[in-house]
């Protein structure tokens, strides 16, 4: 009897394997390859349009797109709408061909810093390791605050952080650095921080602009993303909503512009819709600057 035993384990573990080997050529030989930028990806012009459906924007939710300085590695989140469990996902280009693979629960917003090393997890982080990334590290006091609530972090290439906080009336507050030390978060100008709330900040390497969204009587739906480019004073322009192209009667957020700064990237959750990343021109944003 034990004989009988071992001979149908064996036997159902022969089955599996081949269904496994089956089930891998058939996805290999079906399933197109990415290759190149972007994933393969048609670069889009100055009408936003879905980027990579199917592979990055699928049937579930994803969102908070973040490139590596290399273009080589893509980050994002995805909410599985069926276990309604968040991860943080990654595609790999080796050999010019695009990996998917799952770094791990998410944590936070995942938004990389400009050289690539720390990717910053709302008032959490992560550094690059020779094997991966490390595991993941409070920001410290001035941070993790029982009473706010940060959702997405963003730096500059000079370590100013810019975030939200969904706890103390969804505004924006920015940190710098000064003589090499880290300055308390202050919030920012009513420029800013106007409207129904804000939230998902989006500062550029070089603090010349930073893009959020925000529900403002001026918007065209539920939320809206904006921009506001650095004056000669230090100071902070006008919020600028990015227009009709941009912005629908349904919600948009999540602001990025890749390192190369070509694309503007987003998320759309149109009012019958899923919630899908976009992509577009950066054209159309830097179009906005007052001349």
């Amino acid at each position: 009897m034990k004989t009988a035993y071992i001979f149908i384990a064996l036997l159902f573990s022969l089955l599996f394997s081949m269904l496994a080997m089956s089930g891998k050529s058939f996805s290999q030989d079906n399933s197109p390859i990415l290759e190149g930028p972007y994933l393969g990806q048609k670069p889009p012009g100055l009408t936003p349009k879905i980027f990579a459906p199917g592979y990055v924007s699928t049937e579930h939710r994803d969102y908070s797109v973040s490139f590596t300085p290399d273009m080589k590695e893509l980050y994002f989140t995805r909410m599985n709408n069926k276990t309604e469990k968040w991860w943080l996902v990654v595609f790999k280009s080796e050999n010019n061909r695009w990996h998917e693979s799952v770094v791990g629960p998410r944590v936070g917003r995942p938004l990389l810093a400009p050289d690539g090393k720390t990717m910053h997890l709302g008032n959490s982080y992560m550094t690059r390791t020779k094997t991966g990334w490390s595991e993941v590290k409070s920001l410290g006091p001035m941070f993790d605050r029982d009473d706010w609530g940060i959702m997405r972090l963003t730096a500059s290439a000079n370590g100013t952080y810019v975030f939200d906080d969904y706890k103390s009336n969804d505004v924006l507050r920015i940190s710098t650095i000064k003589d090499g030390n880290r300055q308390a978060p202050k919030l920012m100008s009513a420029v800013i921080n106007s409207g129904k709330w804000t939230a998902h900040p989006f500062i550029a390497p070089d603090e010349s602009y930073l893009i959020w969204d925000s529900q403002k009587e001026d918007g065209f739906g539920d939320k809206d993303l904006y921009i506001s480019f650095r004056q000669a004073d230090g100071s902070w322009g006008e919020a600028i909503n990015l227009g009709e192209k941009i912005n629908t009667d349904g919600t948009e957020g999540g602001a990025y512009i890749t390192p190369d700064g070509k694309y503007f990237f987003f998320n759309r959750h149109e009012i019958d819709g899923n919630g899908d990343i976009y992509w577009v021109d950066a054209k159309l944003i830097m179009d906005l600057k007052p001349k």
